[in-house]
């Protein structure tokens, strides 16, 4: 896999491809479907299949902290297109250079000059450049003059629906990971590396990983139960908070996991955590004190969701991540924050 950040790091040997384009947020199991496809023409032709993604993503730069929160960081997103047959992505910084240009110029610079084109796969709703003029039929047009194939996107639905960022989203924000692992053919991950924070867990008996999260509007926020998997492989259940921790007044959003009956040093290795089932939202409380004893209630409840007791040993939880633990509502009563995003806020090209 070989990573190329902007145009002007692309030289000769990134020329004649295969190639898609999109913002592929969680790559799901509708966009597997567009790497099968790509990956069939690129068998085909005897040439590497490259995936372009923009950073930002488009509805970042245009709507700021009212674009929907990502499914996958940049690194993530890398990683599961290598493992499904990309061999190169090409990162585009979205910027007003990029932006301004228009439809045919993006054509040129991006596709012919810089990949040497082949064949692309891109939805039949694609629109690009600054004069909006940039859509499947230029894409067509222009190839046709070029030498190069376009087709577009195999829809992939599943219960008589397109599979789509959005929906995977809405899953999730209400509680429903069993239904989200479906649509992305997975389960539902955030991951990052452990760093030193302010150590307040261990004062009160709950020592936390704490995994740094971006500054944009979060996917998941409230408390887990949850299941960590280590570099090794090792999995522990546990439970954890994602959002600001207001009680302690936090600035930077952060994930902090509790991991049961877990003894070792993190800091600096990389953990992977897949939340199962929601036990409830964030909460300022009055003091430390309380926090305390909320934490112990939310320890006691994850310990039940995953069938262990106080004495239990975490030897017993030999089941893979993902297999039977996944709700498909958040636990009680309570119904998913308003914080998050509904369907009706769909973007029709949000893959």
């Amino acid at each position: 896999m070989h990573v190329i950040r902007g145009l002007h790091n692309l030289d000769a040997s990134a020329r004649g491809c295969v190639a898609t384009i999109g913002n592929f947020d969680g790559v799901h199991r509708g966009h597997q479907a567009i790497l099968e496809q790509c990956r069939e023409h690129a068998a085909r032709l005897g040439v590497p299949l490259t995936v372009v993604v923009f950073e930002p993503q488009p509805r970042e730069f245009f709507a700021g902290e009212q674009a929907p929160p990502r499914l996958t960081r940049l690194r993530e997103k890398v990683r599961l297109l290598g493992e499904l047959g990309a061999e190169r992505v090409l990162c585009l910084a979205f910027n007003e250079a990029l932006r301004s240009l228009t439809g045919r110029e993006f054509i040129d610079r991006v596709l012919i000059e810089g990949l040497g084109v082949k064949h692309l796969v891109v939805g039949d709703d694609f629109r690009f450049g600054c004069d909006r003029r940039g859509d499947f039929e230029l894409l067509k047009a222009v190839g046709d003059a070029e030498g190069f194939g376009v087709e577009h996107t195999r829809t992939f639905t599943l219960d008589d629906e397109r599979v789509s960022s959005t929906r995977v989203r809405t899953l999730l924000a209400s509680g429903n990971f069993a239904a989200a692992e479906r649509l992305l053919g997975r389960p539902y991950s955030l991951a990052g590396r452990v760093v030193r924070d302010q150590q307040l867990g261990r004062t009160i008996g709950a020592p936390t990983a704490n995994l740094p999260l971006l500054p944009k509007p979060l996917t998941l926020r409230g408390v887990f139960a949850v299941i960590g998997e280590l570099e090794d492989g090792r999995r522990y259940p546990g439970v954890a908070n994602v959002g600001f921790r207001p009680t302690v007044g936090a600035t930077r959003p952060t994930l902090e996991v509790h991991l049961f009956d877990f003894d070792g040093d993190l800091y600096g290795t990389r953990l992977t955590v897949i939340p199962c089932a929601r036990l409830r939202g964030e909460v300022k409380f009055d003091d430390f004190a309380a926090l305390k004893v909320q934490i112990q209630r939310d320890q006691a409840r994850a310990r039940r969701y995953f069938g262990l007791t106080d004495t239990t040993s975490n030897a017993t939880f030999i089941r893979p991540a993902g297999e039977g633990w996944l709700a498909s509502a958040p636990l009680g009563r309570e119904a998913a924050s308003s914080d998050f995003p509904s369907a009706d806020d769909a973007d029709a090209n949000d893959g």
